[in-house]
């Protein structure tokens, strides 16, 4: 590749510490936004998306930055810590210029962008310079000639993009942010246009997009699953835990959320139809049917390993609720919790029975949300038992399930308004 002393590629930079003048970190670069200078020449590079603590995405213009390398991003000055918001004439570099088809000018054929460099002019302005593509199909008659999938870097002016409205793939994106959670992952698709949000969707394997519909708002969540093939969507609501496919599905018309439930695996219905008959306000209507469940013969051992499950959260993770046959939700006679803290004070083959805690009452799956949160909040717990009229344990309610519900809707975009650093101008 070029050894241009101010040239950078942007899928080299993904993930870089950007630092201010002290030293001190202010986050991670996750974007590079550009202005299109339409038939004036390449994109103005105005800046950059960096990942602050408390993962709010925010805007540092390329005025702020004062060196930028494959290792370390340095700004100075100012940064306002408003929620970054793409306006109408900004791209995203790796939202939505990865993986877009080009022409290329020698008419040998399209190739689609994996790459882009910027490069500082003299103006101490950065622009777009040269794109590292992958060839596609090509209409040359020398494509014989040339390898499959070959690889180029030519200049921006060497290619022309499609419209942007035409379809575009999303495997760079998706590969380029494999190691966000899915919360970040949410989070960056809710900065995206409509098209945009829904092409990477589709790129995503159906466990990946569940865990990322978990966390988006529910309009978000009822777009996306709605644009997908009905059979996918019912494999995308199997993925997900039953008490968020239950909630997904009540936002649903009902004719809709019947056809979903009809093509999903008979059992994984049967879950989420339970859920769907409890008022949204009650113990019932918060709780997830599948708590970890053993009876009071399985020994601590067991259970250690049962808790150690890496797709089970922390709050499900703090407990484990002791019943005896049927173990499925409903269950048979609730007997009571063993906290984790017991597990490890206990030895490897102590049976479960010796350690029930029969102090903590469980819940009724009719207890309204006040008293769900109040008994959480006295006894300092992550979750709680919730049993049904006969005494069977049908489900647990977490306290990340209680904050859900109370929190305001939009929650998830809520702007914070404590600055992390002094806020400054929009520049670019």
């Amino acid at each position: 590749m070029s050894t241009h002393p101010s040239r950078v590629f942007v899928a080299r930079l993904l993930g870089l510490d950007v630092f201010d003048p002290l030293g001190d970190r202010l986050g991670r670069l996750r974007d590079v936004v550009v202005l299109s200078r339409g038939t004036r020449g390449a994109p103005h590079v105005v800046g950059i998306v960096v990942e602050v603590p408390g993962k709010k995405r925010v805007f540092v213009p390329m005025t702020r930055i004062t060196s930028i390398d494959q290792t370390q991003i340095i700004c100075t000055g100012l940064v306002n810590l408003r929620r970054f918001e793409q306006r109408g004439a900004e791209t995203l570099v790796v939202a939505e210029m990865f993986d877009r088809r080009v022409t290329l000018a020698d008419g040998s054929g399209d190739a689609t962008i994996e790459d882009i460099a910027m490069d500082q002019h003299r103006s101490k302005d950065w622009f777009v310079s040269k794109l590292f593509v992958r060839r596609g199909h090509s209409l040359s008659p020398l494509s014989r000639l040339r390898r499959n999938n070959e690889t180029l870097i030519i200049d921006w002016a060497d290619a022309q993009t499609g419209a942007r409205n035409e379809p575009q793939a999303a495997t760079q994106f998706v590969a380029t942010h494999e190691d966000l959670k899915p919360a970040d992952f949410a989070e960056a698709l809710q900065e995206m246009s409509d098209k945009r949000r829904f092409e990477v969707a589709s790129e995503l394997q159906d466990e990946r997009l569940a865990d990322v519909l978990q966390e988006l708002p529910e309009d978000d969540q009822v777009e996306i699953l709605s644009a997908l093939d009905v059979e996918r969507a019912a494999d995308v609501l199997e993925e997900m835990d039953p008490d968020d496919a239950a909630d997904l599905l009540a936002e649903l018309p009902s004719a809709q959320a019947e056809e979903l439930l009809q093509l999903m695996e008979p059992q994984e219905a049967e879950d989420v139809r339970r859920l769907l008959e409890y008022d949204e306000d009650t113990a019932g209507g918060l709780m997830t049917p599948v708590p970890v469940i053993l009876p009071p013969e399985a020994t601590v051992a067991e259970a250690l390993a049962h808790v150690r499950r890496e797709e089970l959260s922390p709050a499900l993770a703090s407990s484990i609720f002791i019943a005896r046959p049927p173990l499925e939700t409903p269950t048979g006679r609730f007997l009571g919790v063993v906290h984790i803290q017991q597990l490890l004070r206990f030895p490897p083959p102590e049976p479960l029975g010796n350690l029930v805690d029969k102090n903590l009452e469980p819940l009724s799956d009719q207890a309204h949300i006040s008293e769900v949160a109040r008994t959480l909040a006295t006894y300092n717990l992550n979750s709680l038992p919730v049993v049904d009229d006969d005494g069977r344990l049908v489900g647990a309610v977490t306290v990340d399930d209680v904050l859900d519900h109370l929190l305001p809707d939009d929650w998830r975009a809520h702007e914070d308004d404590a600055p992390v650093r002094k806020l400054g101008g929009r520049i670019g």
